[in-house]
């Protein structure tokens, strides 16, 4: 353990400790109203984000399989509205009007992901290879090229084939791992000489607490205490091996690099002179960020995790800790298994110790961290109910990555807001600001010395929003999901967004107000035309239903729908 300093001098960040190393950055200051005019270096790329099935629809089209999410999704009372990504935003079909979308917010790079099932619908390589799966993305990446779009490729972002899951519990089972590194060396095969960045997993902490842990998400496995920790066990060895697969079997050739895109919201002390909620919130960062930063560019699990999982296992009376453990030779096979490291972020918590006790019926990885999440009621929060914007909360992660494992090449592959509104809003000015402030300090955290070299919104379009269903919006493009043609409107924020984008950066403060007010002009106009054209689209829907049914009684939830 690095040493600290005095807390009298550090801010919270003694988290990340006084280090000399990182003098470029004073953790004892918290400027949160101040903003940084300037520009990003050049070269600096910029982009926006999507995930196969949040956004491509055509589940069972084209000889596609089943994933864990359709099935997941159709089980009552699993989705908000009992809602499915079924066709979601038909992105499967409308390659070209999207790419289209993407030259005009002038995008450096899209970053998308492949669903395993539409390639393999099985899983397994050797029972079946779905070439429609194939054109489908040869089509995609090759119009983003042609286009100058870079294309940033996510090999799982959640979708794993349910072949996978009802045969051998999907990721709780060990051979997920060379299943997992047949796809990616397929899609190496395949794709690796057009796509030169490549992303493994999408925040796999999701993947672990919320489908092995909560049950949340698919595939809804309730393993309190247990099932996170073995299911990000076997996904971190699945990373380090389909890394070393593309560093000898590939490398050479296609001179493309393989990272990873971690998730992790920022943890602030409570009392910053409280030494307990300082350990605690850096025992939530590392709980969250850490889990799987630290094997994969230091070999093993954080020190607090083995630390606190360990201990508490001992006072269950079990004979192991619940959080295993990766042997001498695997720990050298992880470690430095990352050619850059994605960073998806959205928000803040501040932070301080709770104790809990430590039966078997209560252990979970909740319990295990020792610690309670607070918020501050006046930090802004316009959509999703875990997501309030707190921009310093940023710059302070990104120091945290450069300081903990040696200043990796970073790409911010996740960053956004959410809007949940019943009516159709596209002057989103609140993103505006999220988007202004947040990549502020993402510049701030550059001029830190943090080798941040992309930066990702999240996301293009609005799309499923997984147990959300379509009650959350993201995107900077509106999609009428009740209309079955699925059209994309513009919000305010794609102005303003477009304006980063060719500036690099801030210039100087009357432009930026400038762009703000001529995005929020322009989409006024916009606003009342969708108004108008959902009226007749809703219209018409009635119409289509009162002609279909020998009774005119429409029911309250049919009436739902439609309004």
């Amino acid at each position: 353990m690095l040493p600290r300093c005095a807390f009298s001098v550090c801010h919270v960040l003694v988290l990340v400790l006084c280090l000399s190393a990182a003098e470029d950055f004073d953790w004892t200051k918290n400027n949160h109203g101040s903003f940084y005019y300037g520009t990003f270096p050049a070269g600096f790329s910029w982009g926006a984000g999507s995930s196969a099935y949040q956004t491509e629809g055509a589940w069972d089209k084209d000889g596609k399989g089943l994933s864990i999410w359709d099935v997941f999704s159709h089980k009552k009372g699993k989705i908000q509205q009992n809602e499915t990504g079924d066709s979601s935003c038909e992105g499967y079909y409308k390659v070209k009007d999207d790419v289209s979308l993407m030259k005009e917010l002038k995008l450096n790079h899209y970053r998308f992901s492949i669903s395993w099932p539409r390639l393999i619908p099985t899983g397994i390589k050797s029972d079946h290879i779905n070439e429609k799966g194939i054109q489908y993305y040869d089509e995609l990446i090759d119009h983003l090229l042609e286009n100058k779009i870079t294309p940033i490729v996510t090999l799982y972002h959640w979708d794993l084939p349910q072949v996978l899951q009802e045969k051998y519990g999907g990721w709780q089972n060990i051979s997920m791992v060379n299943y997992f590194n047949d796809y990616a060396n397929l899609c190496f095969e395949k794709f690796g000489n057009r796509v030169k960045y490549w992303i493994t997993f999408n925040n796999p902490w999701s993947v672990a607490v919320e489908g092995y842990e909560t049950g949340e998400h698919a595939p809804g496995l309730k393993m309190r205490g247990t099932g996170a920790y073995r299911a990000a066990h076997h996904i971190i060895k699945a990373h380090a091996k389909v890394w070393h697969t593309y560093d000898t079997q590939w490398r050479a050739k296609q001179k493309g690099l393989v990272g990873i895109s971690l998730s992790g919201d920022w943890g602030e002390p409570v009392d910053i002179s409280n030494q307990k909620d300082i350990e605690a919130a850096e025992r939530y960062v590392q709980f969250y960020l850490g889990w799987f930063a630290t094997p994969i560019f230091h070999g093993d699990y954080p020190q607090v995790m083995k630390d606190f999982i360990g201990r508490k296992s001992v006072q269950q009376g079990l004979g192991t800790s619940r959080l295993p453990t990766f042997s001498p030779q695997e720990k050298s096979y992880i470690k430095g298994t990352c050619d850059f490291l994605g960073i998806g972020h959205f928000t803040t918590r501040y932070i301080t110790q709770k104790n809990y006790p430590s039966g078997r019926s209560s252990s979970s990885y909740f319990t295990d961290r020792d610690l309670a999440e607070l918020v501050d009621p006046r930090w802004p929060d316009p959509g999703s109910e875990w997501l309030y914007s707190v921009p310093w909360g940023f710059r302070r992660l990104l120091n945290f990555v450069k300081t903990q494992y040696g200043n990796p090449m970073i790409y911010v592959t996740e960053n956004g807001v959410s809007e949940k509104m019943l009516c159709t809003e596209l002057c989103d000015d609140w993103r505006i600001q999220y988007y202004k402030d947040y990549i502020n300090e993402m510049l701030k955290a550059i001029k830190d010395g943090v080798n941040v070299k992309g930066y990702t919104a999240w996301s293009l379009l609005d799309k499923f929003e997984w147990d959300e269903g379509f009650s959350e919006r993201f995107g900077l493009y509106y999609v009428d999901f009740r209309n079955k043609n699925k059209p994309r409107y513009p919000k305010a924020s794609v102005q303003f967004y477009k304006r980063i984008v060719s500036s690099n950066g801030f210039p100087n403060q009357r432009e930026v107000e400038n762009w703000r007010r001529k995005a929020v002009e322009t989409c006024s106009s916009s606003n009342q035309l969708l108004a108008a054209e959902e009226q007749r689209s809703t219209a018409a829907n009635i119409l289509r239903l009162i002609h279909g049914k020998e009774s005119l009684v429409l029911t309250i939830n049919q009436m739902k729908n439609l309004i």
